[in-house]
């Protein structure tokens, strides 16, 4: 009965956690809050406004969701002590496995709302807007690019998010050669912020008929979605549109009708593009706000003071500036350059086990402590 005592420790351990995760999430501020929009949902005329009531009713689901999940943390605690105590009064060693896989749940489960908790950007609620793009090398960074592709979609299925492919241009001969998604969930910003640089690839190339070792490089762009409430002003003189007919894994209607619209911002140099809806306008409505969520991430990140003082902003791929190498051969490792985070399970990586690569950058940023840079 020694586990049950060690257990019981544990638990005893967990429970301050566990009040401090309710005062960081701000679980009786976020009741409050549910208690005034449900009262603003029941009132009159409140579905006469579709389009705010539509944002209150997004509000409302994402703290009901954070409320609940805590009130089951709560809950689980609960019960896994209530187990310990029946299992040394009892002396049943019966409810050592239920007991065992359940503490390892409510410790994920709690890291995960810890991580939660770091996530204060303006934006960091936000859904995340993902652009790949091929470096130099042909197909074989082609196929680096899809690969990478695959393995952010993999890691949004995993967790629940839903992706919509917005552009989608395949490689010459295998892989692509540059792709836009919109992830949609709550944080989806917040979590995938950290994946945003270069990505460098080494590995026996499947291309090379002399079996060589060569190193690739894709780019991965992450910016948060910007929502309507947001004011950003965009010239209509300072945008050339452009109409392409849909292909790749994107088009509704491939190689049929120029739906697809791209966007260049002149002043710039961005360049945005969409192939996924029905209609151009549906895509030019969606390359707009492509287009927006990048000019205020751009203004926000260079701490310009307007829009208008973004000029000839940098689009180029820094090869030699990789936030992380994967290594196939003559070893097996992925690892982080920024934070020192490693997994020598590429397979599960290339899968869409990121968690700890995200998890490692969200506590390094919090804490200000970087691999190998100390305190700053």
């Amino acid at each position: 009965m020694i586990e049950f005592e060690e257990y019981k420790g544990k638990l005893n351990e967990l429970e301050p956690k566990l009040k401090d995760l309710r005062t960081s999430l701000n679980i009786d501020g976020a009741n409050e809050e549910l208690e005034r929009l449900h009262a603003m949902a029941e009132a009159p005329g409140f579905w006469d406004d579709p389009e705010r009531s539509q944002k209150i009713m997004v509000k409302t689901k994402q703290l009901e969701g954070k409320c609940s999940h805590f009130a089951k943390m709560q809950s689980q605690w609960e019960d896994l002590y209530t187990i310990c105590e029946m299992a040394l009064e009892e002396n049943d060693e019966s409810m050592l496995e239920e007991l065992t896989t359940g503490f390892a749940q409510l410790e994920a489960e709690m890291e995960d709302a810890r991580l939660e908790t770091l996530l204060t950007g303006a934006y960091d609620s936000n859904n995340a807007l993902m652009s790949f793009h091929a470096g130099a090398g042909g197909t074989e960074a082609q196929d680096w690019c899809q690969m990478l592709y695959r393995m952010y979609t993999r890691w949004a299925e995993r967790h629940g998010f839903t992706y919509k492919i917005l552009d989608y241009i395949e490689g010459d001969e295998a892989g692509l050669k540059s792709a836009d998604i919109l992830v949609e969930g709550p944080n989806a910003y917040g979590f995938l912020k950290s994946e945003h640089g270069v990505h460098r690839l080494v590995r026996i190339s499947p291309f090379d008929a002399n079996a060589r070792r060569h190193t690739s490089f894709s780019a991965v762009e992450v910016i948060p979605e910007i929502t309507d409430d947001v004011d950003v002003e965009i010239r209509p003189e300072d945008i050339e549109m452009q109409v392409y007919r849909s292909s790749g894994a994107g088009g509704q209607h491939i190689n049929k009708t120029s739906s697809a619209v791209r966007l260049i911002h002149k002043p710039t140099g961005i360049v945005v593009a969409c192939q996924q809806e029905r209609s151009q306008f549906q895509n030019r409505e969606t390359c707009m706000r492509m287009l927006k969520s990048k000019l205020v991430e751009i203004k926000e990140r260079e701490h310009y003071d307007k829009i208008s003082d973004i000029k000839g902003v940098q689009q180029k791929i820094e090869w030699g500036s990789q936030i992380r190498n994967y290594v196939f051969m003559p070893y097996t490792l992925a690892k982080d350059a920024r934070t020192g985070f490693e997994n020598t399970n590429i397979n599960a990586v290339m899968d869409g086990n990121i968690d700890g690569f995200i998890n490692a950058y969200l506590t390094a940023a919090a804490t200000g402590i970087w691999a190998g840079k100390g305190n700053g």
